[in-house]
Parts: C-alpha cells; structure tokens; sequence
C-alpha cells in the first residue's frame, strides 16, 4: 500500500466494502422453506464504504481504508468509489475474497436482516493501520465501524485520538467492546438495539434512549448520539441533551443504508465546522433521502440534495 499525508479538511474512514445480494419477498423463509422473491439486486455495500460513499457525496474529502480481493466484486468496490469521489487506500489480495452481504428486505415495509461475510477485509490487523498512521493522525475525522476485526477498530482510534482527530465509532453490527474503547471516542452513533447491547439499557423511547446515553458518557464518550429510525436522533453530551425528528423527504423504499448515510452525513458535516447537534441534523437529513431510495451506497444523496432538505425543514 502506498499511504499518504493528509491536510486537517479530510475524513478517513476504516472498515469494509461487501458486495449487497438484496432480496426482496413478502415475508422471510422459516429454516428448511424455499419461497418466491419479488426481486433482486447486486450492488456495492459495506457499512464503511457506505459511508465513505455518503461523506464524500455529502462534499466530504474521504479516505476509505480496507482490503479487497481480487475479483469482480472488488472491481465494483473501485468503480463505486471513483463514482463518488472516494480516495481509496487500500490493499489487494488474491489468496482471498471481496466481502459479500444477504439482505432481506420486507417488501410491505422495508425493514431489513442481513447476513455479512467480510472476506479479506476480516483480515485487517493493527500492523494495517500502523500502515497508515499518518493519514488516521492527520485526518480532520476519523470513523470507523465493528465489520473488520476489533483489535483494528481499536488501534485505528487510539491513533486518531493522538493525532487529534475527532473519533466517531459506529457500533455496528453489535458487538462486545473492549475496556477502553469508548473512552477513545469523542462521539459513539448506535441504534437503540446497539445502545441497549452496550448499557443494558432497552431503548423503546427517547426518555430511554437518554437513560442509555447518560450510561454511554459514564463510560468516557464525548458524545453519545442514539439513532431512533423514524423517530430521528438523540445528541447527548455533558451539557445538553437534544431530541432531533426524522426528516420526511418522501416515502419509505428501503431503511437498509439509512445508518451509514446517517454516519457519512455527520461526518461530512462535523468537517465543515458545524456544532455537533447541527451535523446531527445534517445526517438526519442525509438519511431521510437515503431511505426513500433502494439499495445502500447508490441511495447516498448529494450536498445540493441535503441542503435543499435542510432549507425546506428551517
């Protein structure tokens, strides 16, 4: 790999590309059931990339660091990429295989389950990301999420956080942290069932999600931002506590990349300058466009888009 030296306006983001296998039925088949799809579709996913995707449409400078194999899916991964202005940093392998994911999605409502198998980028090691310990440590804003092992998650922001980036971990998919890892983050972005996995906390409302929140800080984050689905966010820190609602820019198509456009959205903003409650926004909204579209990466909305969603909701 050849890494380079970044300037304090850049986002770099660690974690994996899949390719998505999304299905679509009315209902999902019980164990030893052989039922009839509606449709079918074969695009790039990965919640890192996602994201990667979504901060650079958002008007992001990203980085997207991971590992792909050699093959048709890793060939989707760079088009998708250079279609969004993504700078990928990435290594190449032959002896292994580009990630893949099955999605489900409910055809009445759009709610999705989804199985993911990382490939190579499920070999990503803390040796990797001293690799590119000068990109993380001069990066603007560092993300990252729990699809590539957690040991490197957990380097990946130890770094970031003595270069002084602003650290941002997506808990996804839910997964035990080790001691320490939340203290290393400025602002941690789960969903009620990923913030209930961490506090214990069961998150059914947003008095709920305040009690989790509140547990979140407790444990050393900056920040603590619970993603509600339909019922928006909370931003949480030491000193405020603020509801923001959803962001209604049309009908529901498909929820499955809402939380990683949420993240690029966010992430993109928080480069920009804006208060952490205004970038909170900034991802709603880039998640309310997302979801009225199929498919993850390619449902990513543009700035114009964003802000023109923004200015309809002052």
């Amino acid at each position: 790999m050849e890494w380079v030296r970044v300037m304090r306006e850049d986002i770099v983001i660690l974690g994996v590309f899949v390719a998505d296998t999304t299905y679509r039925a009315e209902r999902a088949p019980r164990m030893g059931e052989t039922i009839l799809g509606n449709s079918f579709a074969l695009g790039p996913g990965g919640k890192g990339s996602n994201q990667a995707v979504a901060a650079a449409m958002a008007g992001g400078k990203v980085h997207f660091l991971t590992k792909l194999g050699k093959d048709p899916f890793a060939d989707m991964a760079l088009d998708i990429w250079a279609k969004a202005g993504v700078t990928p940093q990435v290594s190449q392998h032959e002896d292994s295989y580009t990630g893949a994911a099955y999605i489900f999605v409910e055809e009445a409502t759009g709610n999705n389950a989804i199985i993911v198998c990382p490939g190579v980028a499920g070999t990503i090691s803390p040796a990797d990301i001293d690799n590119c310990a000068n990109l993380i440590a001069g990066s603007a804003v560092f993300v990252t999420q729990l699809e590539q092992p957690m040991d490197a998650a957990m380097h990946g922001l130890k770094l970031a956080r003595d270069g002084g980036a602003k650290t941002v971990l997506n808990p996804a998919p839910a997964a035990d942290l080790p001691d320490g890892m939340l203290a290393l983050c400025d602002f941690v972005t789960p969903n009620e069932t990923e913030a209930e996995g961490i506090t214990g906390i069961t998150v059914k409302s947003v008095d709920d999600a305040k009690k989790a929140a509140t547990a979140l800080l407790d444990a050393g984050v900056g920040a603590a931002i619970i993603t509600l689905g339909e019922n928006g966010a909370l931003y949480h820190d030491a000193r405020q506590s603020i509801h923001v609602p959803a962001f209604n820019a049309g009908p529901v198509v498909e929820t499955t990349g809402a939380g990683d456009a949420f993240n690029g959205g966010f992430a993109a903003a928080l480069v920009r300058g804006f208060e952490p409650v205004d970038a909170v926004r900034f991802g709603s909204a880039t998640a309310g466009i997302s979801v009225t579209r199929p498919g993850t990466a390619p449902s990513m909305p543009t700035l114009v888009e964003i802000e023109s969603l923004l200015a309809a909701n002052t």
